[in-house]
């Protein structure tokens, strides 16, 4: 990010659980305004029954946490958009699940075509956890849109459309309404704004933003929010993406009295 962004000394450091530890090949997102399905693809209400029975067994064994019978759905060729191979994947969704135990998928067929040997499908998954490793009294709510290919009943690709997640953690957690661009030109400065929407009073808030691009090595390696004082109102930053197209992700934390609340949103650069 540009030097808009902060660069001084932390006054406190948080964990950043970005949501790339989200389990993406069952995942989809937002809204369809980034990357609409195309004019050839069905609608998801008219899904065959067999493939809304695989997202289903999909949806209930990510919810039980079975990394041994989640991973059979995927096959031995998976690819993934971000560079992650099937090992990187399980990794990263152990991580997930060391640190959210107990999180439930639920997911929604948005389109699908069949392929000569599968489905192309495209759909959105809401997941939400309670109490995690890291934060007392914290609830993680994500939403990801994704793309994905299926052959004999297994993922071979898959694609992160759109993706947020929230972690909000305390007694008094910031309500927060953020301003974000979904897609950006290269070498073109943007608005990241994480505004409080509740009367603060005389709270002193902390906020912190980061930029970082999507690959396997910062899905593995999350990196760590710096805070400092902000402003009354909220955070309020300006960034430039410097390396070029591909998929970015840019986070954020406002932390008051009583409460925390830390999200993370990916922006494409095309």
């Amino acid at each position: 990010m540009t030097s808009n962004f902060p660069t001084s000394h932390p006054q406190r450091r948080l964990p950043r659980l970005l949501s790339s530890l989200i389990l993406g090949a069952i995942a989809s997102g937002l809204t369809t305004t980034l990357l609409a399905p195309p004019s050839h693809a069905n609608p998801g209400q008219d899904a065959p029954e067999e493939l809304q029975q695989l997202l289903q067994s999909i949806d209930e064994t990510a919810t039980q946490g079975d990394i041994d019978a989640l991973m059979r759905f995927y096959s031995d060729s998976f690819r993934h958009y971000d560079g992650l191979s099937r090992e990187n994947l399980q990794a990263s969704l152990e991580q997930l699940w060391e640190r959210f135990p107990n999180l439930s998928y639920n997911t929604e067929i948005l389109s699908w075509e069949q392929t000569a040997n599968g489905y192309e499908v495209e759909t959105k998954t809401t997941i939400v956890g309670l109490q995690s490793r890291d934060f007392a009294n914290s609830e993680l709510r994500a939403t990801v849109r994704s793309r994905q290919v299926y052959e004999n009943d297994q993922i071979v690709s898959q694609e992160i459309l759109e993706e947020e997640i929230r972690i909000l953690s305390g007694e008094n957690p910031p309500n927060v309404r953020v301003n974000l661009p979904l897609e950006i030109s290269p070498n073109t400065r943007y608005h990241f704004d994480l505004i409080v929407e509740e009367p603060l009073g005389n709270d002193l808030i902390l906020g912190a933003a980061l930029q970082e691009p999507v690959s396997s090595q910062t899905h593995l390696n999350p990196s760590s929010l710096e805070l400092q004082p902000l402003n009354a109102g909220g955070l309020f930053k300006v960034g430039e993406v410097e390396n070029g197209e591909g998929d970015y992700w840019v986070s954020g934390a406002i932390v008051r009295r009583g409460g925390i609340a830390i999200i993370s949103r990916r922006m494409r650069v095309n």
